[in-house]
């Protein structure tokens, strides 16, 4: 880039007291061309990958807390993210900013023939059907294993399996009752490996038993993941008072053991 280019697009930056999202692509330029920050110029996409996950799960947590400055603020952090990958790219003649965004317009356009074209749904389950059939069609998915496959395998592992549950429809589980049957079964499964002091056993027997549980909260309607991340959250919350409560009572927590905890622990749960 000339200097005296580089100039102008600084002078133009500066001297705004607003922006939008294409101000945000030219300050990117900016950090990452000569003259600009030798640690945003240092940057690959995967030495900051793992940025990315932490500002997804910030907003996640803007969501769950109700508070609209912080998601807007982190909404913001993840923008950054799209446009600096992308960026990346421009550097290297691969693709654009631009290119992402007619890509995701194309996509959304193709993916609504009911809004865009002239197909006809009845309800939501419909437009998801639909979207999973067009998906499968654009990305060349044709069996089963096709399917499970493209499930990204980064996934936190119980959404990932409750969502290979779902898409391997034709081996299913009949009802909630089958599932439950089958969770006594793979319980006593693990048991027989812990008494056997078999570790590989173990871990793979309480792998199975994890997949049951979410094939159960899926056709129980339940999130998996959203029911472990509220349960334990109960827990720590329970557990916070049940340590006051120990406090209060002048004794030590270290120093009890856990039928006296019990005891505690099961007061707490009724008030």
């Amino acid at each position: 880039m000339e200097e005296s280019i580089r100039n102008q697009k600084m002078r133009y930056i500066k001297n705004k007291s607003s922006y939008d999202f294409y101000d945000l692509v030219l300050i990117v330029e900016l950090l990452r061309s000569e003259g600009g920050c030798p640690w945003d110029m240092e940057q690959t996409h995967k030495s900051i990958r793992k940025d990315f996950i932490e500002e997804t799960y910030e907003v996640i947590e803007a969501i769950d807390t109700d508070n609209p400055a912080l998601l807007k603020e982190e909404l913001g952090d993840v923008l950054l993210q799209t446009v600096f990958h992308a960026r990346i790219e421009e550097e290297s003649g691969s693709f654009d900013i631009g290119s992402v965004t007619d890509g995701i317009c194309k996509k959304l356009i193709h993916r609504h023939p009911h809004v865009f074209g002239n197909i006809k749904v009845d309800g939501s389950e419909e437009v998801l059907s639909n979207w999973d059939k067009i998906k499968s069609e654009e990305k060349g998915r044709v069996t089963y294993a096709d399917k499970l496959n493209a499930i990204p395998p980064m996934l936190p592992a119980l959404m990932r399996a409750q969502k290979v549950g779902k898409k391997a429809v034709c081996f299913d589980f009949e009802n909630t009752d089958a599932v439950i049957s089958k969770i006594y079964e793979e319980t006593e499964e693990v048991k027989n490996a812990i008494e056997a002091e078999n570790h590989a056993q173990t871990e793979e027997e309480i792998g199975d038993l994890l997949l049951t549980v979410t094939s159960l909260a899926r056709k129980a309607g339940v999130d998996s993941e959203e029911a472990l991340y509220k349960a334990t959250n109960k827990f720590i919350s329970r557990f916070e008072r049940l340590e006051k409560e120990v406090s209060k009572s002048g004794r030590n927590i270290d120093e009890m053991n856990m039928k006296e905890l019990d005891e505690v622990w099961d007061s707490l749960k009724h008030t």
